[in-house]
């Protein structure tokens, strides 16, 4: 009687089991909230400022279908010509954000940049294999060929705008010449800088200039709303 009971039992508990993980599979997945950009713009540093980020990353939303959402480039700009400087975590909105596979990468802005002790030691959830483009492809990092893992922000580590006198966004994203631009390494890997989205600067503004340092130009972008 008592093996029956146990077996009983047994049973019971491994229903409740698939029957909670079916009730996962069949669970809606979240929306797409962010992604890096499949392809850059191609001019290298010059984007067309904020406006033309932002219109990159709404396009490339709108052919997965997910252009009903706001989106945003993550780009901080520094202060110049009369206008204030706009950190990047200031424009993405509140989060939770999901990839194109239905995973959450971050779960507000201070998860996503580890604003309190705890955050920090914890992390976000961006790593290299849910750091992914629109299509929901992976993006080349280090150790592939090539290597595009510098992403594109102008942003310190804790997603705000550089306030010294240096170029740190290739003037606000309108120069392919001269000057540098902040950028971030999606795999967390190379440069004695594991950060996602302040490693170092890039040698210059120019698309052969990103390439050279190990990008292509591309961007992180978040649904804003």
């Amino acid at each position: 009687m008592k093996i029956r009971a146990f077996l009983a039992s047994a049973l019971l508990l491994g229903s409740h089991a698939a029957i909670a993980q079916q009730a996962a599979n069949d669970a809606p997945k979240p929306p797409l909230g962010f992604f890096v950009t499949s392809a850059g713009i191609g001019k290298g540093a010059d984007l067309g400022g904020l406006a033309g980020a932002d219109a990159h990353c709404q396009k490339l939303a709108s052919a997965v279908g997910a252009g009903n959402r706001s989106w945003h480039a993550y780009l901080s700009t520094q202060a110049a010509n009369g206008q204030p400087a706009v950190n990047a975590r200031d424009r993405i909105g509140a989060g939770p954000w999901a990839n194109a596979k239905g995973q959450i990468v971050a779960r507000d802005v201070a998860h996503l940049h580890g604003d309190a002790i705890e955050q920090a030691r914890l992390g976000n959830n961006l790593s290299r294999t849910t750091v992914i483009s629109e299509k929901g492809e992976p993006i080349k990092g280090a150790g592939d060929k090539p290597n595009e893992h510098d992403i594109l922000t102008g942003s310190k580590a804790d997603g705000t705008a550089f306030t010294d006198a240096a170029d740190h966004t290739c003037k606000n994203y309108t120069s392919s010449g001269e000057g540098s631009v902040q950028v971030g390494h999606f795999d967390r890997t190379g440069g004695g800088n594991t950060s996602w989205h302040s490693a170092h600067g890039s040698r210059g503004c120019s698309q052969e200039n990103l390439v050279g340092t190990g990008g292509a130009g591309l961007l992180y972008c978040f649904a804003a709303n």
